[in-house]
């Protein structure tokens, strides 16, 4: 894959930011409208009308947008040619009524530019891929639906656990990634060194950079109280690292945690807490991210729905 831009033409390929994106063009453009789209060719189809039918993506939604180019649109060969899937696009035309099923609206193209082409050999087509083979293209497996959709439903999450604790007056404490704490005491914790593993003084922590042994930290915990019995109630948000040698689901070298810390609070008011903050994070992400939800219960798990 490649992304040598074509020769200019009349079509801008520099996405406004604040323009909107295809998510919100699918749900509430209006036809009759003119606009703009960017984003990647899942799938192209010529009909025997002359009509070229695009599916385009731009990962903001499992929904991608069809887009309509007729014979007589502003499209060079070149750029005709080079709608493949995986390509990068952009597009300028009019919304309109799409008589397509399961589709409110697409786009009548007016003028059209490849702004990145993809060759035969791209390698996500649209079918079903093991994880095995995602893992060996971890540079393109972001376009996947799992992936996608994976990544729309943790933002959903991670704005809606600020919102919450922001809403309660909390305040967001960065805590150290490096430290020297061993917060909970486990002592599985990976070390951070300078030190070649292969020296025989790689272990004399007084030569390393930090002059005594130092690690990734499992907790911002002590961080939060010291914060939280002075400045009030805090939380943290961030990651978090666990060096135990347990390969289950449970078990993650690398996770995000919250660690809320109040002051003149007991037992039920931690568990109320606890109670509000599930609720109304899982809430957002039923309300923000239904399609990906949907597509988790029938590809990755089937309950999901019911619980």
């Amino acid at each position: 894959m490649t992304e040598s831009p074509s020769p200019s033409r009349s079509v801008s390929t520099h996405r406004p930011v604040d323009s909107p994106r295809l998510a919100d063009l699918v749900a509430t453009g209006e036809p009759g409208s003119s606009v703009a789209v960017f984003g990647w060719v899942r799938t192209r189809r010529d009909s025997k009308a002359g009509l070229t039918f695009i599916e385009l993506n731009d990962g903001s939604s499992l929904k991608g947008l069809q887009l309509v180019l007729p014979a007589e649109a502003d499209v060079s060969e070149a750029d005709r040619h080079g709608i493949t899937t995986g390509a990068s696009l952009a597009a300028e035309g009019e919304l309109v009524e799409s008589p397509g099923r399961g589709q409110r609206v697409e786009l009548r193209v007016a003028s059209l530019q490849v702004v990145g082409t993809a060759d035969e050999s791209y390698p996500l087509q649209k079918k079903k891929h093991s994880w095995e083979y995602l893992r060996e293209i971890a540079h393109l497996r972001p376009r996947s639906n799992t992936f996608g959709a994976m990544a729309r439903v943790r933002n959903a999450a991670s704005m809606a656990i600020h919102d919450f604790f922001q809403r309660r007056g909390f305040l967001w404490i960065h805590t150290p990634i490096i430290t020297a704490s061993d917060c909970e005491g486990a002592g599985e914790m990976f070390r951070v060194t300078t030190q070649d593993p292969a020296s025989p003084h790689a272990q004399e922590a007084e030569d390393d950079f930090f002059g005594r042994p130092a690690h990734l930290t499992v907790s911002g915990q002590l961080e939060a109280e010291i914060f939280a019995t002075s400045l009030g109630p805090s939380y943290t948000f961030g990651p978090t690292f666990r060096a135990e040698n347990s390969n289950t689901s449970r078990h993650l070298a690398e996770f995000w945690m919250v660690e809320p810390e109040m002051p003149f609070c007991d037992l039920a008011g931690d568990m109320d807490l606890a109670e509000a903050f599930l609720k109304e994070v899982l809430a957002a992400v039923r309300e923000r991210c239904e399609d990906d939800l949907a597509f988790f219960g029938d590809r990755i798990e089937k309950t999901l729905p019911d619980t």
